[in-house]
């Protein structure tokens, strides 16, 4: 039997995120049963839990996967940056998109409803708002943030422009002036010009 690369394993665990993804925000967690995962997937139950233990984790990954794709976009510019791309990602009708905003919905309703996964997932939501809290103090050390109003207050007024694009954009309501919504945002963040 041939031997498969450490490359081939990440492609196939990638496809795997990628249609479960989609599947989850289709079908939500519940409905997303292991029947419509091999479906999506185009897998065996078998190859799906070859590289997820089971459903639950196999949602954990794709949700820290989202998780860790924006830990990075923020670090390097900016929770706000993070919603243009998501908003760019919306009216280009990419695929992902859907997906991606599925799982946020899930992530938010199993936050609220099932407490062992909210304790489990307590660390990656703290990763996101300690890499807003760092960029936003590196901006403010830089001299361009709002000096009149904490860190922490920023850190949370961002979360929340977030968390209301994450629910307008996967609600289906239409994208409209939301480009110009999130230059207010950034402005009202930002160092008044002299």
């Amino acid at each position: 039997m041939p031997r498969v690369s450490q490359d081939q394993l990440y492609a196939r665990r990638h496809e795997i995120l990628s249609a479960a993804r989609a599947c989850f925000a289709r079908f939500g967690y519940g409905g997303a049963t292991v029947r419509r995962l091999e479906e999506a997937t185009g897998m065996s139950r078998g190859a799906i839990f070859h590289h997820f233990r089971d459903k639950e984790h196999l949602f954990l990954a794709v949700a820290e996967d989202d998780a860790a794709t924006m830990v990075e976009t923020v670090a390097r510019n900016g929770l706000v940056q993070v919603m243009r791309d998501l908003l760019d990602r919306a009216g280009n009708s990419e695929g992902d998109t859907a997906g991606w905003l599925g799982t946020q919905l899930e992530v938010s309703h199993r936050l609220r409803t099932d407490p062992a996964f909210a304790k489990r997932w307590a660390q990656r939501s703290a990763a996101i708002a300690d890499a807003t809290r760092e960029r936003l103090q590196r901006q403010r050390e830089a001299g361009v943030l709002r000096e009149d109003v904490p860190v922490e207050v920023l850190t949370q007024f961002l979360e929340l422009a977030y968390d209301g694009l994450v629910l307008h954009l996967a609600t289906g309501r239409p994208a409209g002036e939301l480009a110009r919504v999130l230059d207010v945002v950034e402005e009202a963040v930002r160092k008044p010009a002299a």
